[in-house]
């Protein structure tokens, strides 16, 4: 996912495509040609937890998802000022009103469609269970009966569940026409 700038928040110039030397080689980047200004567009951080809770892993559907049956895991965005661990025992706490008790990290995987980078998390949750409205609905599943996707927040899922001796199975998605 690409930000389309058109005008330098410096200068208010209009932004142009433009080639030129950097670290690493020649870059094709949207800069300012009056103050030189530089979009870099770099990737987003984005959390995300594989929710152990009362024995069995959480998974919701997000709201925006209305037509599908899709349950995925807990992510949010990163914010200034807090570490990843705190950004993702927030955005469990707001999303499912569950506590983090221990947080271990997964690992990072790329989401290059978005333009993010995802920072995965195991986490053993307790409390009870009261959705945002961003979210519509939960399931708790069994770990040797969970499906994961091949996406960035999918292979986090299956790395988690590798690690403690299961072979994830994962799901296919239609082909796009």
């Amino acid at each position: 996912m690409q930000h389309e700038y058109k005008f330098c928040p410096n200068c208010a110039s209009d932004l142009q495509w433009i080639t030129q030397a950097e670290d690493g080689g020649e870059k094709q980047r949207l800069r300012c040609p009056e103050c030189a200004w530089t979009h870099w567009n770099n990737p987003t951080p984005v959390l995300a937890a594989v929710i152990q809770y009362q024995d069995r892993i959480l998974l919701a559907r997000n709201a925006a998802w209305a037509n599908s049956k899709m349950y995925a895991l807990i992510t949010g965005f990163m914010e200034a000022g807090e570490t990843p661990q705190e950004g993702i025992a927030r955005e469990i706490k707001e999303e499912t009103n569950l506590d983090a008790t221990e947080l271990n990290l997964i690992g990072v995987y790329d989401f290059q469609r978005m333009n993010q980078v995802i920072i995965a998390y195991h986490a053993l949750a307790q409390g009870e269970v009261r959705l945002s409205p961003e979210l519509v609905d939960y399931k708790l599943y069994e770990y040797d009966a969970i499906k994961c996707w091949p996406a960035g927040t999918g292979y986090a899922l299956a790395d988690w569940l590798k690690g403690r001796g299961y072979n994830p199975e994962f799901i296919e998605f239609a082909k796009r026409v």
